[in-house]
């Protein structure tokens, strides 16, 4: 697939060209903060790439708990491992496969979840509604799904978007796909933070037990609270 290919040469040094540390750490830390995970907890990590927020969830969950992480890349998801193999991660299974192709029975059906997650993938994916429906519908009710992506800055920031686009696109993101819309539109007791300049954006949101978002992007009729 064109879209995991270019991870093919540079999977292995992601971690050092991906700007993690000055920028986009700092949406992972704030979702992780949002989704107030605990012990025992199973969390779907959808496209996890190098596994980048493995340890940030591993200190919420314990060994008791667990992480399935999805990644399109072959590539990717061997760095993953490497990382899970090193940190000596017994909780942890990863599963090659596309998000946007993912049927909710090939994750364990609905409801397998207690938190699903994406952080910087759903801009990648053209089809990203029907991957956000997935994470929604594997997350059981009351469960919470968290989506970290980004847009251009905005305010005083707003003079870093060239800089910002030239990022996404070397990273084949689309900087306005804003796909955190659809948990402000589907979901119940948002939240939401920002950060970087508002590039990063944040939401969590909780799953009620008939809130789902169709595969065309439409959001059920579940209030938000």
């Amino acid at each position: 697939m064109r879209r995991t290919a270019r991870y093919r040469s540079s999977a292995r040094f992601y971690d050092l060209i991906s700007a993690e540390w000055p920028v986009y750490r700092a949406g992972r830390v704030a979702a992780i903060d949002l989704l107030m995970l605990k012990p025992g907890e199973k969390v779907l990590d959808l496209g996890c790439g190098t596994g980048l927020t493995f340890s940030y969830i591993q200190r919420r969950i314990g060994p008791t708990g667990s992480i399935t992480a999805v990644d399109a890349s072959s590539h990717m998801l061997d760095q993953a491992r490497k990382r899970t193999r090193s940190a000596g991660w017994n909780n942890v299974h990863l599963v090659e496969a596309d998000a946007a192709e993912l049927n909710p029975a090939d994750l364990g059906g609905g409801g397998t979840f207690d938190v699903s997650l994406s952080t910087y993938v759903l801009s990648l994916i053209p089809n990203w509604p029907r991957a956000l429906a997935t994470m929604i519908d594997v997350t059981r009710p009351g469960g919470r799904v968290a989506v970290v992506d980004m847009q251009k800055p905005v305010g005083s920031a707003a003079v870093w978007t060239p800089l910002a686009q030239l990022a996404c696109l070397l990273g084949g993101s689309d900087i306005n796909a804003h796909p955190w819309t659809l948990i402000d539109s589907s979901l119940t007791d948002v939240r939401a933070t920002s950060a970087r300049g508002g590039h990063i954006q944040v939401r969590v949101g909780s799953v009620a037990g008939t809130s789902r978002c169709s595969t065309d992007g439409s959001t059920g009729d579940s209030p938000r609270h």
